[in-house]
C-alpha cells in the first residue's frame, strides 16, 4: 500500500481519465487511417476492392478472436502491463504496415494489428471498474469513447495531408511513434489499484470504493456455462454486432463511396469522413452525461437506458435513409454525422450495464461481448466490397453502384432498437449491484 495520508481527497482519477482518453485517440487513429489509405494503398499493391476487403476483416477477424484473451489476462495480471504491451505492439505493426509490398503481407500485418488492439477496452474496463466510483463511469466513459472518435475525426484529414505531402507508408511510420511515447509514459504512471499509487490518498480510495470491499485481484475462474445463456450478456453482445455493422462502413469504406459514387476529391473525401465520424464523438459525450443523468435520476435506470437507446437508433435509421437521398456531398454527409452521433448515444449507457453485468470477471466478460462484435465489422467490410464489385461486373457504376447498400444499414439501425427493447439485466454474479 502506497497511499497519501491527506484528509482532503486527491483527484488521481482525473489525470488517469487524460492517459485513457489518449489511449482511445490512438487506437482509432491507427485503425481508420487505413480507410483514407485505401485507394493509394490498392493503386500501389495493385489490388482490388474485394482484395482489400480481406486486409480490412484480417484486421476485424483479429479482433473479435483476441478480445477474450486479452481481457482474461489482464484480469489475472492487471492492466498496466497489459495495456503497454498491447500498446506497443499495436504500434509496432502499425509501422510494419508502411513496409508491405503485396496483399499477403498487408492481411497478415493487420491481422497482428487487430489482435494487438483487441485487448486495449477489455482491460480499459477493468481500469474505469477498480478507479471510477459507479457515479462517475457514465461520463468517464463518454468523454474517453467521444476521445476515441476524435482520434476517427483526425484519422482522415490528417491521413489525407500526409499522402499528399509524403505517401502512405510515412503515414504509418508517423503514427507508429505516437504509440510507443504513451506506453512508456503509460507505464511509469498507472498502477492496477488507486491504493497503490502514490499520487492516490486514503480519502480518494474511500470516494472511488463507495464504502464497498475492494474487488478481488483474482476473480477466480469464469463461469462460462451461465455467461452462454445468460438473456443480458447475449443482448449486450447482440448490440455489439449491429452497431459494429453500422460504424465500419465509416471506419472502412465511406472515404472510397465519396469518391467513387459523390466524385469527391481526396482532401474533401477525408474532410467529409471526418464530419461523419464527428457525428459519433458528439453523441458518445452527450450519451456518457446521459447515462451518469439515469444513474443518478431514474427511477428504473436499466428500463431507462433501453429507451433511451432505441431512441437513438431509430433517429439514426431515419437520417441515414434520408441522406442516402440527398443530392449533396455535404449534405448526406450531414445526416450521417447525424445517424452516427443518434446510434452512438448507446455506447456510454452499454458500458455503464456491461460492467455490473459482468461481475467479478469485468475485462473477460466485456472482451467476450466487445469482441462478439467482430461478426458485424467483418460482415460489413466483406459487404461492401464485394456488392460493389458485383454491382460494376453487371455495368453500374457511382451511385447506382452504391446506394442500394445504405438500405440494408437502415435495416440494421432497425434491429439494434428492437434489441434494446428486449434487454434486460440479467446479473451473473449472485449478490450483484444494481446498475
Amino acid at each position: 500500500m502506497s497511499i497519501v495520508q491527506d484528509a482532503r481527497p486527491t483527484r488521481a482519477r482525473f489525470i488517469l481519465v487524460l492517459w485513457l482518453c489518449g489511449l482511445s485517440s490512438i487506437l482509432y487513429l491507427d485503425r481508420i487511417c487505413l480507410s483514407q489509405a485505401a485507394i493509394p494503398i490498392r493503386e500501389d499493391l495493385n489490388i482490388s476492392k474485394t482484395e482489400f476487403s480481406y486486409a480490412a476483416m484480417a484486421f476485424t477477424l483479429a479482433y473479435g478472436l483476441f478480445a477474450v484473451p486479452a481481457g482474461w489476462i489482464g484480469d489475472k495480471i492487471g492492466p498496466r502491463v497489459v495495456l503497454t504491451l498491447l500498446v506497443v505492439a499495436w504500434s509496432a505493426f502499425t509501422a510494419c504496415t508502411g513496409l508491405v509490398g503485396g496483399l499477403i503481407a498487408l492481411i497478415v500485418v493487420r491481422f497482428l494489428f487487430g489482435a494487438a488492439e483487441a485487448g486495449a477496452f477489455p482491460n480499459t474496463a477493468r481500469v474505469i471498474a477498480r478507479w471510477f466510483p459507479v457515479l462517475e463511469r457514465g461520463r468517464v466513459q463518454g468523454i474517453m469513447l467521444s476521445f476515441a472518435q476524435v482520434g476517427g475525426i483526425a484519422a482522415p484529414i490528417v491521413t489525407a495531408l500526409i499522402i499528399e505531402a509524403l505517401n502512405w507508408r510515412w503515414m504509418f511510420f508517423s503514427y507508429a511513434v505516437l504509440g510507443f511515447l504513451w506506453a512508456g509514459g503509460f507505464y511509469v504512471w498507472f498502477r492496477n489499484d488507486p491504493s497503490e499509487h502514490p499520487r492516490v490518498n486514503a480519502s480518494e480510495v474511500k470516494e472511488i470504493r463507495e464504502d464497498a470491499a475492494p474487488p478481488p485481484l483474482d476473480p477466480g475462474p469464469v463461469p462460462w456455462k451461465k455467461v452462454f445463456v445468460n438473456r443480458g450478456i447475449i443482448v449486450l453482445a447482440s448490440l455489439q454486432v449491429l452497431g459494429s455493422f453500422f460504424t465500419y462502413f465509416f471506419y472502412t469504406w465511406f472515404p472510397t463511396y465519396l469518391k467513387e459514387a459523390r466524385g469527391v476529391e481526396n482532401l474533401m473525401a477525408g474532410n467529409l469522413n471526418s464530419l461523419a465520424i464527428g457525428g459519433s464523438a458528439i453523441g458518445m459525450l452527450f450519451g456518457g452525461w446521459i447515462a451518469d443523468r439515469i444513474t443518478r435520476q431514474a427511477s428504473n435506470p436499466v428500463r431507462t437506458r433501453r429507451y433511451t437507446c432505441m431512441a437513438g437508433y431509430l433517429i439514426a435509421a431515419a437520417c441515414m435513409y434520408t441522406g442516402t437521398r440527398c443530392e449533396s456531398a455535404v449534405g448526406t454527409a450531414l445526416y450521417f454525422s447525424a445517424a452516427m452521433g443518434a446510434m452512438h448515444i448507446f455506447l456510454p449507457n452499454w458500458w455503464c450495464l456491461i460492467i455490473p453485468q459482468s461481475g467479478r470477471h469485468t475485462a473477460t466478460i466485456f472482451g467476450l461481448t466487445n469482441g462478439v462484435g467482430v461478426m458485424g465489422a467483418l460482415s460489413s467490410q466483406g459487404f461492401v466490397g464485394f456488392f460493389t464489385d458485383y454491382q460494376e461486373s453487371l455495368g453500374l457504376s457511382g451511385r447506382a453502384a452504391w446506394d442500394p447498400i445504405f438500405d440494408v444499414y437502415v435495416l440494421v439501425l432497425i434491429g439494434g432498437a428492437v434489441a434494446w427493447w428486449l434487454y434486460r439485466f440479467t446479473p451473473l454474479d449472485e449478490e450483484p449491484r444494481q446498475p
